[in-house]
């Protein structure tokens, strides 16, 4: 009877979903030959198959050798240590669709088998083409797409993670340009929470890019949130710093005056005056406010001019004129000027406090200087939704989601690389809950996630998701990743360090790109978030190539190794390392800079204006910082 060329040993353990394997005496280790193909026996990562009568088994080799050896052999192999240890992952009938998971186990002397391209294509085959979109190849078949459930990797969320030079901003972009095709999925939507402001050239074709200090000419548009769409709790944050319970409640109360007042001169569709609530996103004048609670706390009085001995009047700072030296603005922050308290003299000379305030002047003067700060504009003067005094706005919140997730473009990019780094990490909260409880609210809508699902793409997340941060992104991550499921919002969490996000959220994650990592702590939290017991496949993890992934979870029909397809380079993310030496081509140096090229008139007069403008779109100017000067002289002249 001739050798079956895929046979490669019996079964000799079972533990549970591991099985321990003893090749064939016959079976040669090294290459070995199918219908004209070459496997590779005995490699980390490849797949066997065990025949089960009509089902077939599949799993993982994730040992190879005496380690793998069951612990209790002892006798001698005339052909050596000659084991595998494989990890069972799903099974399939002949000729049907494989599953995840398995029915029944094997048993002693079961034969196993190498997986041919033919199984392969069979197991990564898609059931409906529409469902599965190609991130690149199977490292170990190059004509075999690597396919992935978009239905699964969307709803269930996904981790991208990998160290700093894996190729992991690239394999990001790659995929979202995946699941952006226009011509397969008109309706996709994405919104990318981009941190470094990477991914604008990467996916210019097909995006909408939203920054502070936007350049219009470029296509860019202003990024703003309006301040009144936040919570109370997010907006004492951004506004006073918090407050504690004692001091929230007066403040609290004169925001929802603020808010009545306001709906009872522009209605707002689904709220009115009785069921609004201090959290309703209603437009209401925080300048006034500011104003209001500075009056409460520095008012002071004197008895009013041929009044009665109870009428008060403020007591203002006079001028020469005899007129109020300042009484107060609140769209330009211009505080009132108040006299001392003064308790000595006649009555009319004496300065009493005008009321008792609440203990929150040092608060406030930080209210003040941020909403005259222009770096925190895109927040407290949000353009065509900063409220006027009376709480009218000239757009409302529909307006502002039809920019961020209802545009002609399928991605949104919110480029966070100019928003002040002590306000970011509560802002990304901010924006992950509006964004939420709008589709949270609609999700019966045609609108609302159910019906079109929403990919929240999350750079960086280990600087805002650890296990210890307790603001409002990680409150914001926390509450998607145990419910979005169900309201059709999904998570793709991107970084470096998987070990420093919260274990929670990392286990939530049903899909998981894993790229090259050294840290064997990062791989410990990736090996326990995985949804198989795969500990062996991820020891691979060090030695991957760059732009290489182990991809497991639910996206995918079996673990799979990747090599992720690489877009063109114009359409490479914006995260490059410099080259400290560039390399000559037939037509001169590949690009400028490098230490190894003759820097002739260096010009840090523009290094100086660029960041005065804390700004990194560089703008060529005729001359540097002297010009204006030199001009001006040259006119008085």
């Amino acid at each position: 009877m001739p050798r079956d060329p895929t046979l490669l040993g019996t079964v000799q353990d079972v533990q549970g979903a591991t099985i321990t394997v003893e090749l064939n005496d016959e079976t040669v280790t090294g290459l070995s030959f199918v219908s004209g193909e070459g496997y590779r026996i005995g490699q980390v990562g490849s797949f066997v198959r065990v025949p089960l009568g009509f089902v077939d088994l599949y799993g993982v080799v994730s040992q190879v050798g005496a380690g793998a050896a069951p612990e209790r052999e002892h006798d001698g192999h005339a052909y050596g240590n000659r084991w595998l240890r494989v990890q069972l992952v799903g099974e399939g009938r002949r000729g049907g669709r494989f599953e995840r998971g398995i029915s029944q186990h094997p048993t002693i002397d079961d034969r196993v088998h190498i997986v041919t391209d033919a199984d392969l294509r069979a197991i990564y085959g898609p059931g409906d083409p529409n469902d599965f979109v190609a991130v690149g190849h199977l490292a170990s078949a190059e004509s075999i797409p690597a396919l992935v459930d978009i239905n699964r990797l969307v709803t269930r969320h996904v981790a991208v993670v990998g160290a700093t030079g894996a190729g992991k901003s690239t394999a990001v972009a790659s995929l979202l340009a995946s699941l952006s095709d226009g011509g397969r999925y008109p309706s996709a939507r994405v919104v990318v929470l981009d941190v470094h402001g990477e991914y604008a050239k990467a996916l210019a074709d097909r995006s909408r890019v939203f920054r502070v200090s936007a350049d219009e000419t470029k296509g860019e548009h202003p990024l703003v949130i309006p301040f009144w769409a936040l919570s109370f709790e997010e907006l004492c944050g951004f506004s006073f710093g918090g407050l504690d319970g004692q001091k929230a409640a007066p403040v609290a109360d004169l925001i929802m005056m603020l808010k009545r007042e306001a709906l009872s001169k522009y209605a707002r569709p689904g709220v009115t005056e009785d069921t609004a609530t201090v959290d309703s996103p209603v437009p209401f004048c925080l300048h006034k406010m500011w104003l209001d609670l500075h009056r409460r706390e520095h008012l002071t009085v004197i008895p009013k001019p041929g009044g009665t001995a109870d009428e008060r009047e403020p007591a203002y700072v006079l001028g020469t004129d005899g007129k109020p030296v300042q009484v107060g603005e609140a769209m330009s922050v211009t505080q009132p000027l108040y006299r001392t308290v003064k308790t000595t003299g006649s009555a009319a000379e004496r300065v009493q406090l005008g009321s008792e305030g609440i203990g929150i002047r040092q608060q406030l003067a930080g209210l003040a200087s941020k909403l005259r700060d222009p770096r925190f504009a895109f927040l407290f003067s949000p353009g065509d939704w900063l409220p006027a005094i009376d709480g009218g706005t000239q757009k409302d919140l529909d307006a502002l989601l039809i920019d961020w997730i209802g545009g002609p473009e399928p991605i949104t990019i919110l480029d966070l690389s100019g928003i002040p780094s002590s306000v970011l990490t509560d802002l990304i909260g901010a924006l992950l809950r509006i964004l939420y409880d709008a589709l949270f609210w609609s999700r019966n809508l045609p609108e609302g996630g159910r019906e079109r699902p929403l990919l929240v793409v999350l750079e960086e997340a280990h600087a805002y998701l650890g296990e210890k941060h307790s603001g409002p992104a990680a409150g914001a991550v926390r509450r998607i990743a145990k419910e979005g499921r169900k309201y059709g919002v999904g998570l793709m969490i991107v970084s470096q360090r998987p070990s420093e996000i919260d274990p929670t959220i990392l286990s939530q994650c049903g899909t998981i790109f894993a790229m090259r990592l050294a840290n064997d702590l990062d791989r410990g939290h990736v090996t326990s978030a995985a949804s198989e017991n795969l500990k062996g496949l991820f020891e691979m993890l060090p030695i991957l190539r760059t732009g290489e992934a182990i991809i497991v979870g639910e996206a995918v029909s079996l673990p799979i190794r990747t090599v992720i397809e690489l877009p063109a380079r114009d359409r490479r993310p914006d995260s490059q390392d410099p080259s400290v030496v560039v390399r000559t081509g037939p037509e001169g140096f590949e690009h400028p800079g490098g230490w190894n090229q003759n820097r002739e008139n260096p010009d840090y007069a523009a290094v100086v204006r660029q960041w005065r403008k804390q700004s990194p779109r560089y703008e060529h100017k005729a001359s540097g910082l002297a010009a204006p000067l030199a001009a001006e002289k040259e006119e008085k002249q």
